[in-house]
């Protein structure tokens, strides 16, 4: 039977993990972070939790852990571009039945690490989503989305659970056409594995997108965590003109960046 403190665990330590990664955005390579004491007062939070929180974003190379100095912001990773933005690119569907169950659905300012990535002011509203992602019933996929309000002023929890980039096309005349990503790999912490239905420290992939519509402008941040032992990412490279005379396949059409269609 699965735990329902489960949610707020995971949650809890995902707004953990924002404030970390916020302190991280405002600091170069190799500067220091407040010790695990002060952070646990500002942040009201146990030290498991925010140990919890540390240890990924050590696994994931966003800090470095110093025994006997503390922690700081690691090296800038290496970044491989595996299709150019000049390259012809589709979204093919995933196969399975796709659904979403909605864990947590409120309205928040969007604070200056995500208003960074939404080109919005601190003080801009924006709505948080956490939602379950299921194939066939089962559950995938955790993710984190963060959406303008001004775009979105009547978006509900049962629409992020019938279909979001439907509901922006159909209803709010928004067209979600690119988005820029980073997949990373992880391991998940207790809460996420009960969510989720997998062992504890089994490997993930974590996404990190920001989708934009026709003219540039951002319309949702995502974070999520897909199951390793149920998900894999493919990517066709084209390594010359194509060459066949068939047109580029239309990127517009209503789709996730999963690849599947909600």
């Amino acid at each position: 039977m699965r735990d329902e403190g489960a949610p707020r665990a995971a949650l809890k330590r995902e707004r953990v993990r924002a404030y970390l990664l916020g302190l991280v955005d405002d600091r170069r390579p190799g500067d220091a972070i407040p010790s695990e004491r002060t952070l646990c007062a500002a942040l009201d939070v146990s030290r498991p939790t925010l140990r919890a929180a540390v240890d990924e974003l050590v696994a994931t190379g966003a800090l470095v852990r110093e025994h006997g100095r503390g922690m700081f912001v690691a090296p800038a990773k290496i970044t491989q571009e595996l299709v150019g933005d000049s390259a012809p690119a589709a979204v093919p569907r995933a196969p399975g039945t796709w659904s979403s169950r909605v864990l947590e659905f409120r309205r928040t300012a969007a604070g200056a690490r995500i208003g960074r990535r939404l080109r919005l002011s601190p003080a801009a509203d924006i709505f948080h989503v956490a939602r379950l992602r299921l194939v066939d019933g089962g559950p995938v996929g955790l993710e984190y989305l963060h959406i303008p309000a001004g775009l979105v002023p009547d978006l509900t929890p049962g629409r992020m659970e019938s279909g979001f980039y439907r509901y922006l096309r159909a209803e709010r005349r928004i067209v979600a056409a690119r988005a820029e990503q980073s997949i990373e790999p992880t391991v998940l912490s207790e809460a996420e594995a009960e969510l989720l239905g997998a062992p504890v420290l089994s490997p993930a992939l974590l996404f990190d997108r920001v989708t934009s519509d026709p003219d540039g402008r951002p319309v949702e941040y995502v974070r999520s965590l897909y199951r390793g032992d149920r998900y894999r990412i493919l990517s066709r490279l084209s390594l010359g003109p194509a060459g066949d005379g068939r047109p580029a396949p239309d990127a517009s059409r209503e789709a996730d960046w999963w690849g599947t269609v909600e």
